[in-house]
């Protein structure tokens, strides 16, 4: 199969319970993962809508290089209007349903409606023979992990599945969207931001199931020089510095120094337990309990993800990330990794974000209706979320709704979305992406571990790496792969058998960008909400406050001239 030649969208009806199956369009060939999901959402989606409502529109879409030999390059944009932010939301994950997907030849699922029957739950089965919509009532409230051990004996060794946790059936706005790793088994990757996960369940959709059966890889156009950028890509990402070769837990000692990791609700930058939740302990377990860094989708060199044993030796969770261990390790002022990996286990077994749950429980501490460190009250209050306790449900609509919950001031969020790890007063520039990114206060929109810029520098660095990031979630790849405008573009070219221009590139990416804030001035978003929560721009950490001039903010979204280190610029989350 050659670029979109015979490449399909599913197009799912919740309400009838009924899929069709469309032509892709030609002009969207360049177009997967998040740039697929934001034109679509801006021709389908009301952005007045209710997020909970029948005329929100969930999207799944893979990236373009996904299903081919690139290595690291199977992930999957989930996106819908976000009920945490509302506005527009891409949460991209890795696992085998993407790779699955466009080996299959679906370049995305679009999933509209809702039934009549609010208690109703469906699932969505995709193989060779093709698409139905079947009942799923038997599978109604499960845990994430318990449904994909009941759905692996259910469906062929090779399916991979997409799966709603009871956080996302109870419609709670930090739930998640689970997809199942490289084994087809365990749900531990997760489209996380944003409450993703409340908009399937709104849907009663359970779980979709993709069974790619003998599918073979998705051919390029010119062979040769595919495969020739995939052994050189390949040989020099493995024969270089490899920041992740023991996991994004490892960044640990780094963000202590940069005092971007938040202790106590934020309150300082600097954890006193950062040498017991260093990932570096994790790895060091390997030895005495087994575990090991593996790969979480087939093709991927980064191997970050670290499976995590307990003392027993049995598995636990994977992988315990560094924004796990800051926002629900130092950020509530928890000592131990290990009961880190007890409540990353939880919330991916609810179906939690993980980052927004964290936060919330901050706030909630920080209120004083929980002790601090307090990490048995921590696991017991996220398994009893689905209960839906009036802490519960606070806590599982995150971080915003827990400090109405308690009458707080202090809660740390851009845009209805918590802040994660890298904190926006140490990192101005970070903080300008999370101003002023369509998603709201999330890493992965525009990273810049850079404390040294200056204010006239700000801007730039934010759009940039914004573009960046845009079109690596467009295009498969891994942000840990760390590929830059140029790299994406090599592929692109080999794939269809045409030259695409850097300036073609750098297009896709502002119209990404471009769509999705169309999607949310819309939907009733204006310049006064490109800002950063009070209390970050009064409480200072390390002497340092988020005081970036409003002008500088905005300049952020004025688009400016590409220069060369545009295309040179890694993606970075």
């Amino acid at each position: 199969m050659s670029g979109p030649s015979g490449d399909k969208i599913i197009y799912v009806d919740m309400t009838n319970q009924t899929a069709e199956v469309k032509d892709f369009p030609e002009e969207w060939k360049l177009l997967g993962g998040r740039a697929l999901s934001a034109k679509i959402l801006t021709a389908d989606c009301d952005p007045k809508c209710d997020p909970l409502g029948p005329d929100n529109v969930l999207v799944m879409a893979p990236g373009v290089l996904s299903g081919t030999a690139a290595p690291t390059s199977g992930r999957i944009s989930i996106g819908a209007k976000s009920p945490l932010t509302g506005g527009i939301k891409e949460a991209n994950t890795g696992g085998q349903p993407g790779q699955h997907l466009m080996k299959l030849g679906y370049r995305a699922i679009v999933v509209k409606g809702a039934p009549s029957d609010a208690e109703a739950r469906y699932a969505v089965e995709i193989n060779e023979d093709g698409v139905s919509v079947t009942s799923a009532d038997a599978h109604k409230g499960k845990w994430n992990y318990t449904l994909c051990q009941d759905l692996h004996g259910q469906y062929p060794k090779t399916a991979s599945f997409i799966t709603c946790g009871p956080a996302g059936e109870a419609r709670l706005s930090g739930a998640s969207v689970a997809t199942t790793d490289q084994d087809n088994r365990f749900p531990a990757r997760h489209a996380a931001r944003g409450g993703l996960g409340a908009v399937m369940g709104s849907k009663g959709l359970k779980y979709v199931m993709v069974d790619p059966g003998r599918a073979s890889v998705r051919q390029p156009s010119d062979r040769k020089k595919f495969g020739e950028l995939c052994k050189t890509y390949t040989k020099d990402y493995l024969d270089g510095p490899q920041m992740f070769k023991t996991g994004t837990s490892s960044v640990v000692p780094v963000a202590n120094m940069l005092h971007t990791f938040p202790y106590k609700n934020r309150v300082e930058g600097q954890s006193p337990d950062a040498q017991t939740l260093d990932g570096a302990r994790i790895v060091e377990s390997f030895e005495t309990r087994g575990g090991e860094m593996h790969n979480c989708m087939t093709g991927c060199i980064v191997k970050c993800s670290n499976v995590v044993h307990d003392a027993q030796g049995e598995y636990k969770t994977s992988a315990l990330e560094f924004e796990t261990l800051t926002l629900l390790g130092a950020n509530c002022a928890v000592a131990s990794w290990e009961d880190v990996a007890d409540m990353d286990r939880l919330c991916d077994e609810v179906g939690l974000d993980t980052i927004e749950t964290g936060a919330a429980i901050a706030v909630l501490m920080d209120a004083g209706q929980l002790e601090w460190g307090d990490a048995e009250a921590m696991k017991k209050l996220i398994a009893e979320i689905p209960e839906l306790t009036d802490r519960g449900k606070a806590i599982g609509n995150g971080a915003v709704a827990t400090g109405k919950f308690t009458g707080h001031h202090r809660v740390p969020h851009a845009k209805g979305q918590a802040i994660p790890a890298w904190d926006p007063r140490p990192l101005k520039a970070t903080g300008v992406t999370y101003c002023t990114s369509p998603m709201g206060a999330d890493h992965t929109a525009g990273l810049i571990v850079n404390p040294g810029l200056q204010p006239d520098q700000f801007a730039w660095e934010s759009q940039k790496v914004q573009i960046v990031n845009a079109v690596c979630d467009s295009s498969g790849f891994c942000q840990f792969l760390q590929p830059n405008l140029d790299n994406i573009r090599d592929f692109y070219g080999a794939l269809y058998g045409e030259e695409f221009s850097r300036e073609a590139i750098h297009d896709q990416g502002w119209e990404c960008l471009a769509d999705e804030w169309a999607f949310n001035d819309a939907a009733g978003f204006g310049a006064s909400d490109d800002v950063m929560a009070e209390c970050l721009s009064k409480d200072p950490i390390n002497g340092q406050v988020f005081d970036v001039p409003a002008d500088i903010v905005a300049a952020a979204r004025q688009r400016m001239p590409a220069q060369d280190d545009l295309f040179e610029a890694k993606a970075s989350g």
